[in-house]
């Protein structure tokens, strides 16, 4: 947890079906909500994480983020190429990491993901660190399934999930 201050720019993403709140620092995209999330969850994950950051409400600040995600929601786009500013352990970092190796269009399981990191027992923590991703869409963790490639636990929920799988299905 930071004590430094930080400013944290916020917006929201209104497009098509998609409803979102998206924020930075000056060092990358730091939270993206889920799908028609409310501003008190942003609020919360600032409190746990950034406690003396200034929320500014900028959608000029937002706007390169804003733009890749319409054109991968588009099916445009299948990589981001901005940076990321993560906020979490060591090891909740490692996991988000690896997520972003994730290809587009394909799915991995939470072995896979444990296996990847050098961590294979740590199955369980894997799966908590990915259900801790602040930054749904950037990184990827739509993308890690169960070993029988069922849907299983999403931040944004099992229908963000399918959408952004099919998406991706779409996509390529």
């Amino acid at each position: 947890m930071s004590t430094e201050k930080v400013t944290v720019f916020w917006t929201s993403l209104h497009y098509q079906d998609w409803n979102l709140h998206v924020a930075s620092t000056t060092n990358g995209l730091c939270y993206v909500s889920k799908q028609n999330g409310e501003m008190r969850e942003l609020l919360q994950w600032l409190e746990k994480h950034l406690q003396n950051s200034v929320l500014v409400k900028s959608e000029e600040a937002l706007n390169p983020y804003l733009h890749q995600f319409i054109e991968y929601f588009n099916g445009k786009r299948k990589d981001f190429s901005f940076d990321l500013d993560f906020h979490g352990t060591i090891f909740q970092q490692k996991v988000w990491q690896a997520l972003c190796e994730i290809p587009y269009g394909e799915t991995i399981s939470y072995t896979d993901v444990a296996t990847n990191i050098n961590k294979p027992t740590a199955v369980r923590a894997v799966a908590a660190a990915i259900g801790a991703n602040p930054i749904l869409l950037a990184v990827p963790c739509h993308r890690v399934v169960g070993k029988n490639g069922a849907l299983t636990g999403y931040r944004g929920g099992l229908d963000m999930k399918k959408q952004l799988l099919e998406i991706e299905r779409n996509g390529n």
